[in-house]
């Protein structure tokens, strides 16, 4: 960041720290912290893109995910650069989780999330180890593969995102698009950020939610019906090799 600065960044009159996956969380986390990076009367805000990650048990009941991220901590020493109003308060591991965290950051925050976030199904609500007869394989790469027992799992995991989402309070600064879209990062691609066939909640592109809110020209705080509703979705299809969009 000192670097970015002196080469010009501390004249901008804009700026958007922003982040994907483990990046969106990132941007969450740092948020306050890059805002007093730069002058006052800077317009600084923050997009998180997929980092909303929930703390659930998987379908085989264990919170391995949580153990994870505990391992992340303590392997890199993390809790330093995790919020003090967090780590205060409960074990640092917990602190990684959003829910956790966002109603403490101060800095304009908008968040852009899948209920039914794809990278979190296939990897914290349905991981292989949880999964080892397979049932889970075929919904977790494609949800239209899903079971309809699959597809009421999927749908209590979309409540219990809503649930930790709402910490997220309903103050004017901060803005949301939650769709019910099998996708994980839908700011990195056209196809879902900014074409005219892209997902639309209320007739906005994320693109169009995520500038009129951070220019200040309207508000944007929407989440989406359960799926299947929603026909502007791009799913993903998850393959062993890459992922495609159906």
């Amino acid at each position: 960041m000192e670097e970015l600065l002196d080469k010009g960044m501390k004249n901008a009159k804009n700026v958007i720290l922003t982040g994907c996956s483990a990046g969106g969380l990132a941007s969450m986390l740092h948020c306050d912290r890059f805002k007093d990076l730069l002058p006052m009367g800077t317009n600084v805000k923050c997009m998180a893109d997929a980092g909303f990650f929930l703390n659930v048990k998987d379908v085989s009941g264990n919170r391995r995910f949580e153990d994870f991220i505990n391992d992340v901590v303590e392997t890199h020493g993390s809790a330093k650069n995790l919020p003090l109003s967090c780590t205060s308060k409960m074990k640092p591991a917990l602190c990684f989780f959003p829910q956790q965290v966002v109603q403490e950051i101060q800095t304009p925050l908008f968040i852009v999330n899948a209920a039914y976030d794809a990278w979190q199904i296939k990897n914290v609500l349905a991981p292989a180890i949880a999964d080892p007869s397979g049932i889970w394989y075929n919904c977790t790469t494609d949800i239209r593969n899903c079971s309809t027992a699959q597809l009421q799992t999927l749908h209590e995991f979309r409540k219990e995102f809503l649930n930790e989402f709402s910490a997220i309070g309903t103050s004017i600064t901060r803005g949301y698009f939650i769709n019910s879209c099998f996708a994980h990062c839908q700011t990195e691609m056209q196809i879902t950020w900014f074409k005219p066939n892209s997902p639309k909640l209320h007739n906005k592109t994320i693109a169009k939610a995520v500038g009129d809110w951070f220019f200040d020209r309207s508000p944007f705080q929407t989440i989406d019906c359960p799926y299947p509703c929603d026909n502007t979705c791009h799913n993903l299809v998850l393959q062993p090799q890459k992922d495609s969009i159906a």
